[in-house]
């Protein structure tokens, strides 16, 4: 069964569709976006072996033809040089300026491929085809795109939306274990930011959807893309609104880069903790009950998931280390960080007088309990 959830953006509106068989069906999907019958793929390695011939398959089956390249797996991808040589090889491929890219894979893939769109001749259309939980309910959507810097994460990018998301549920049976999960921080960080009703329902079937059943995951990415294109709509560019969407992220980007943005500490792993940490903040600025972050802390516990600090591998640096990595973070203004804080599960706000002296209180009494 299908499920559609359009994007609401005027001339540049596209549809999430959301269901089983897309990637083999991508050939009847994609042709009415084309000018002529040939598509530039870019994928990773891992996601090619699993899921790039089945695409090549369905394509054809749309007589459509297609040529692919493979990157390196992991968040490291995402920086100067895979960019380049992505950049310079749909160049290499004469990809014209109505033609369409392809970005089959993960959250990187998906923003790398995304940001090379956006610049390849001032702007070429792309369509998202996220392999992961992550991307299909968060990184798709939205038209964010972009790259790592050494300076902290997605510094480097663009807005460029997507002319169609395809979120094949059935790319989520081959997810080991640690990366659906991982994906399943993004989901809970939708209920905790502004959807109380839907946390209580992760709390009742988060247990099998991480099972494996299908319907019950194309409902949360249904109720969580339905949410993101909603705020979407109302604040393309995160002039406002939109910023509640980085519910966690601005401890899990400090974190990220502490970790060297590699397998220690993977993106939805450290959205999960930033989430608890949140929470903790807002609850020792007294803006929620000390049982809300108990609450979080106990649904991540019993999903398997990481939810504190001491979950993390390896040494992390002290409080005022992560403190001035999170003075890098995009959502710094006038250099005052902001933080997206809560006044309960489900009320997310941006607040933009955090005391940083609280911030360094719970960071350093999550780095002492580890």
């Amino acid at each position: 069964m299908r499920q559609v959830v359009e994007v609401p953006l005027g001339k540049r509106a596209y549809e999430v569709r959301i269901g089983e068989g897309l990637i083999e069906g991508a050939g009847r999907e994609i042709a009415p976006l084309l000018a002529r019958p040939r598509v530039a793929v870019l994928t990773d390695e891992n996601v090619a072996e699993l899921h790039l011939e089945p695409l090549r398959a369905g394509l054809a089956a749309g007589g459509i033809e297609s040529v692919a390249l493979a990157l390196p797996p992991g968040e490291a991808t995402k920086g100067w040089e895979q960019f380049s040589r992505a950049v310079e090889w749909l160049l290499e491929q004469k990809v014209e300026r109505r033609d369409v890219v392809l970005a089959l894979g993960g959250g990187v893939i998906g923003d790398l491929a995304g940001f090379a769109a956006a610049v390849l001749r001032r702007g070429v259309r792309f369509v998202q085809l996220p392999t992961t939980l992550l991307a299909q309910v968060d990184s798709s959507v939205g038209g964010k795109t972009g790259i790592n810097s050494a300076h902290g994460k997605n510094l480097i990018g663009a807005f460029h939306q997507p002319s169609l998301v395809l979120a094949d549920i059935g790319t989520l049976d081959t997810l080991p274990r640690r990366d659906f999960l991982a994906g399943y921080g993004e989901v809970v960080k939708y209920g905790l930011l502004g959807d109380e009703a839907f946390f209580e329902w992760l709390e009742e079937h988060g247990a099998a959807l991480a099972a494996g059943d299908r319907a019950l995951r194309a409902e949360a990415v249904r109720r969580s893309v339905r949410m993101k294109a909603a705020i979407v709509a109302r604040d393309e560019h995160e002039a406002g609104e939109r910023a509640l969407l980085n519910l966690g992220h601005t401890f899990c980007h400090a974190l990220e880069a502490a970790t060297g943005y590699g397998e220690r500490l993977l993106h939805g792993e450290g959205v999960a903790i930033g989430c608890a940490l949140a929470f903790e903040t807002s609850a020792r600025l007294g803006l929620c009950s000390q049982e809300a972050p108990s609450r979080v802390r106990q649904h991540l516990r019993a999903m398997g998931m990481k939810t504190d600090l001491a979950d993390i591998e390896g040494e992390l640096p002290g409080a005022d280390a992560l403190l001035a990595l999170m003075a890098q973070d995009k959502k710094v203004v006038d250099g005052r960080l902001r933080f997206i804080l809560v006044r309960g599960i489900g009320r997310a706000f941006v607040a933009d007088d955090v005391d940083p002296g609280i911030v360094r209180m719970v960071l350093e009494e999550a780095l002492a309990a580890r």
